[in-house]
């Protein structure tokens, strides 16, 4: 992607991050805002305040002017423009929803962007992810990433932990589902935390407030972690799924996954050692 294209699009999302914020800010904690209108593109129900972070992401995305395809977990995929898309899109408007609702101030959005100038739809990846954001609406919090480029909170540059091990580490799981693998990482690990907004917490990795980031599931949303894991990536981390290959999932709603983030190859490697074995 050109610098002048990054820098369009990079204006674009920050536009969109803004006002999607300003948009779901009253209705936050609000009964009504919880409301089951419909069933999204991706198999789960869509919340009242889900579908008013999207129609924004939609309106700001057509007033550019630009051809681009969106992927996003209500609406699928969604062709904008009449001419061939320039970029993909890949947006979870709001990420978090349940936590929106209870006023637990972990929740946010997040943006990963494509260039489809000269690739089909069908033939992109999470490789190709060139740009990618995640801001926690709640603190303000944005974490950034340009590949080549390095990733940043807030402006500055992200830096992982030094731990050089699992043992006594700090780490974000999910924790139903592969029951005998995650039981070995209890016992290892010192500490787990589970926040209820996947790409937020995959962010912590990033920034170093988490050692890791694991869910061995096989049900991860591609559409929640297409941003932070450039973002990891290009913060230093490492980011697989459950067998150590490199996610290289489809950009579609219905793409899944499992993901396996860390600081750094040893304390990859240590995880990936507990989960093998069992």
């Amino acid at each position: 992607m050109k610098k002048e294209d990054i820098e369009f699009w990079r204006a674009v999302s920050y536009r969109i991050i803004t006002e999607v914020g300003e948009a779901i800010t009253p209705l936050v904690g609000k009964e009504k805002s919880g409301e089951t209108v419909k069933m999204g593109a991706d198999g789960t129900p869509t919340k009242m305040i889900d579908v008013v972070a999207e129609e924004k992401v939609i309106e700001i995305l057509k007033n550019t002017g630009r051809s681009m395809t969106l992927i996003s977990e209500e609406i699928g995929e969604y062709k904008i423009g009449d001419r061939t898309s320039e970029v993909v899109f890949v947006v979870d408007p709001l990420d978090g929803t349940i936590n929106a609702l209870k006023k637990i101030p972990f929740y946010g959005i997040s943006i990963a962007i494509a260039d489809s100038s000269s690739k089909s739809l069908d033939s992109l990846t999470l490789q190709d992810i060139e740009i990618g954001f995640v801001k926690n609406l709640a603190t303000g919090d944005i974490y950034e990433a340009i590949k080549g480029e390095g990733a940043s909170l807030n402006g500055k540059t992200a830096i992982p932990s030094p731990r050089e091990d699992i043992t006594g580490s700090l780490i974000g799981a999910y924790v139903r589902g592969a029951m005998a693998q995650m039981n070995e990482i209890c016992k290892t690990v010192r500490r787990i935390r589970l926040l209820g907004s996947v790409a937020t917490e995959l962010c912590y990795v990033a920034d170093g407030t988490y050692d890791a980031f694991l869910d061995i599931r096989g049900n991860l949303r591609v559409v929640d972690i297409a941003a932070a894991k450039l973002i990891v990536e290009e913060a230093g981390g490492t980011v697989t799924n459950e067998q150590g290959k490199s996610l290289d999932n489809k950009l579609g709603v219905t793409e899944r996954t499992s993901i396996i983030a860390a600081c750094n190859l040893n304390v990859h490697a240590d995880i990936i050692n507990i989960t093998e074995v069992l």
